[in-house]
């Protein structure tokens, strides 16, 4: 028995040293690292997406260090503050502020100078180019940038609905896709207007057509006025008219139609706990 007793820890370790049923020590190990190898991938590919978020966050800042820019911000969020109070106005001016960075940013990417943004108390804002671009296709992009970044600054705000329920959120997501559509008016220095003229009649009927099929879904006035407006520019000849279509153009208009458009459709008030 004593001789059993001395023999079955010598047995234990050898045991414990022999390699399972699931392969060698080096295959084991392989297979615990695995994990950690995705999670470093990962983590390597979301250090590119963070620090272009961050690049566009830092950029987007930059707009406040300029004095006539601060200013009249200050000046239209007092004008907003009076009529709805100063949290909704803090929410408005920054979404307005975010579209017109938009802009900026795509004449900053084109190598095109551009004065910061200036706001007018109780009718928005606007940036005034120092150089002309070189093509419609160039001024579409620049046309349809603020409302990229304008839905980028509702979508914040609906994430923050999500997080918090704050109807507060959800006043500015929907107030925000509100005049971001309006801004896509196919008309003069609007951004519609601006990337209407990357098109041609064809695209324009197409841009109509999906203006049509989100008045239909949303029942939302302003885009069976935006409607109207397209069809008038798909049949008025036009001096100067792109004879052919710009895809990306098409494509971003009718893309921020929809997403817009969807906005719209979110309640117009938290419900009340039951």
């Amino acid at each position: 028995v004593a001789a059993a007793r001395e023999r079955a820890p010598a047995a234990t370790l050898a045991a414990a040293a022999k390699p399972d049923a699931g392969g060698k020590p080096g295959a084991r190990l392989a297979r615990l690292l695995a994990p950690l190898g995705i999670a470093g991938v990962l983590l390597w590919k979301f250090k590119f997406i963070l620090v272009a978020v961050l690049g566009k966050a830092k950029f987007a800042l930059l707009g406040l260090t300029k004095l006539g820019t601060a200013t009249s911000m200050l000046a239209s969020f007092g004008v907003y503050w009076v009529a709805w109070g100063w949290p909704l106005a803090a929410g408005l001016v920054a979404s307005i502020y975010l579209h017109e960075m938009g802009h900026v940013a795509r004449l900053a990417q084109l190598g095109l100078k551009v004065e910061p943004p200036m706001f007018v108390p109780g009718f928005g804002a606007f940036v005034r180019m120092k150089q002309r671009p070189l093509d419609a296709i160039e001024e579409a992009r620049i046309g349809l940038a603020g409302p990229i970044w304008g839905l980028g600054a509702a979508l914040l705000a609906l994430a923050a609905w999500q997080l918090t329920g704050s109807g507060l959120a959800l006043a500015i997501c929907r107030l925000g896709a509100w005049i971001n559509i309006f801004n896509l008016l196919p008309l003069g220095p609007l951004d519609g207007g601006r990337a209407f003229r990357a098109l041609a009649p064809s695209g324009r009927w197409a841009a109509a057509a999906a203006l049509l099929a989100a008045w239909a879904v949303t029942h939302e006035g302003l885009l069976l006025l935006l409607n109207v407006v397209a069809i008038f520019r798909a049949i008025r000849k036009e001096a100067g008219a792109e004879t052919k279509n710009d895809p990306r153009t098409l494509a971003e208009y009718i893309g921020l139609v929809a997403a817009l458009s969807a906005l719209l459709l979110l309640p117009t008030a938290v419900p009340a706990a039951p």
